[in-house]
């Protein structure tokens, strides 16, 4: 008899399928599961001008806010004074993901339940606060730490974001903070599902949390010049593969999913939104910004995690690009699939929701396959907004402006970060994988 909190025996651990039981998302637009997916279906923008700080004198004043009252949504008075604006935002979608999933303690023992959650900048906006007051506006080179509030250490910390998340999920087992840049949201729920397939948990917490919208944050992409200056027009300023793009609109958010064994899932009734059934990870060592033209290292990514998932490139239905509206990330990924995919890059129907709520740095992966897994669930393909006029070097299929209705069996997701990272994901319906006659790709067993 295998004792309680042991890992499984090698030999059943590839037998494992992971599935998705469980989803809460906080982002632009709306708090919840619904007001996310309504905003998506209808093609809606929730990016604005800046409202959070005073964004006079910055080159890009626009980004995609949540409006979010942490009260409203549950949070104690004294919840709401120890948590970082990521760390809330996390909190409140992983309660409804766990209400969502129906999972309790009878079902998974604490000691056997992870979480993994990602972020790219962490407790950014409660350090850079505190660090006002510290510092008296920055006029104080000496900053004087009684001033401090007893929080100052866990904002320096991101893995206290994790922990937020655990002690709200009661999660015992395996806990870790993923933070891979632009690629954390999918890294986070990769590694979950990682933690399941191997047998080092039996349900997983993963998703992602980043409210990057601060001064440091926005000076940061100012200096670069990656954000969209289009300030006297910000709800059409995030165009992905519109020929006349420029730039990306910064986002917050948070979205958490509830990864689950899927026999054990099934045994207790629980509803299965989508099996992930393949992921992996590629850097491309080359430039921390920039971008090789030819999407190799993506589209050895998209094969390898096809490979595991043994499907086709007739398989993929759907693909939910990283698209962010710079030019060399919309081209860089469009080559990509044309390299992974080969003839099937040009039927199947590709799209970024970060049209509609911008771009959430760390968060954003784990929004995307919140959205992929309620595309299989619902049927739909989310749009990609502001899309009219069509760059001639990025020639695929994007869902221009309005949702499209059909059937969703298999999703492609993908991320783009700085540092080169590349990452891919594969989504299949809740009640299995299909796949073509013929031969998958190949690929390896690990991301």
């Amino acid at each position: 008899m295998r004792r309680p909190g042991a890992a499984r025996p090698a030999s059943t651990r590839h037998e494992r399928r992971v599935v998705i039981t469980g989803i809460g998302v906080a982002a632009p637009g709306g708090i919840g599961v619904r007001a996310f997916w309504d905003l998506l279906t209808a093609g809606r923008t929730a990016t604005r001008a800046i409202t959070l700080f005073d964004a006079t004198g910055f080159r890009s004043r626009i980004a995609a806010e949540c409006d979010f009252d942490p009260g409203a949504h549950g949070l104690s008075p004294q919840e709401i004074r120890r948590m970082d604006r990521a760390a809330q935002l996390g909190v409140v979608s992983t309660r409804e993901a766990l209400a969502d999933s129906g999972l309790t303690s009878h079902d998974v023992p604490p000691e056997r339940l992870g979480v993994t959650i990602g972020s790219a900048v962490g407790c950014t906006m409660g350090l850079e606060e505190e660090y006002v007051v510290l510092s008296d506006g920055g006029r104080r080179w000496l900053v004087d730490p009684a001033y401090g509030v007893p929080q100052l250490y866990g904002y320096m910390i991101p893995s206290t974001l994790a922990a937020e998340i655990a002690w709200a999920g009661g999660a015992e087992g395996p806990v870790a903070l993923i933070s891979t840049g632009c690629t954390a949201g999918l890294d986070s729920v990769g590694h979950g599902y990682q933690l399941v397939k191997e047998g080092s948990a039996d349900a997983v917490v993963a998703g992602a949390t980043d409210a990057p919208i601060s001064p440091i944050t926005v000076a940061c992409f100012d200096a670069i010049k990656a954000t969209s200056p289009s300030n006297d027009d910000p709800e059409h300023a995030s165009r992905p593969f519109d020929l006349d793009r420029n730039g990306f609109v910064l986002g917050e958010g948070s979205a958490v999913m509830i990864l689950e064994e899927r026999a054990a899932a099934t045994r207790r009734g629980a509803r299965i939104y989508a099996e992930i059934v393949g992921f992996a990870s590629r850097s491309n060592a080359y430039h921390m910004t920039g971008l090789k033209p030819d999407g190799r290292e993506m589209a050895e990514a998209i094969t390898t995690a096809m490979g595991q998932a043994r499907l086709n490139p007739a398989d993929v239905d759907y693909i939910n690009a990283h698209g962010s509206g710079t030019r060399q990330n919309d081209r860089h990924e469009t080559a990509a699939f044309k390299a992974a995919l080969g003839a099937r890059a040009r039927r199947v129907p590709v799209s970024s929701i970060k049209s509609m709520i911008g771009h959430s740095l760390g968060a954003i992966g784990s929004i995307e396959v919140a959205a992929c897994a309620l595309a299989i669930a619902n049927g739909v393909v989310p749009p990609t907004a502001n899309l009219h006029t069509a760059d001639p070097e990025c020639d695929l299929d994007y869902v221009p402006l309005t949702a499209r209705e059909q059937p969703v069996q298999t999703v492609l997701s993908v991320g783009s970060g700085f540092g080169g990272f590349q990452t891919a994901m594969l989504l299949a319906g809740g009640h299995g994988r299909r796949r073509t006659r013929g031969t998958a790709p190949k690929g390896d067993d690990h991301g």
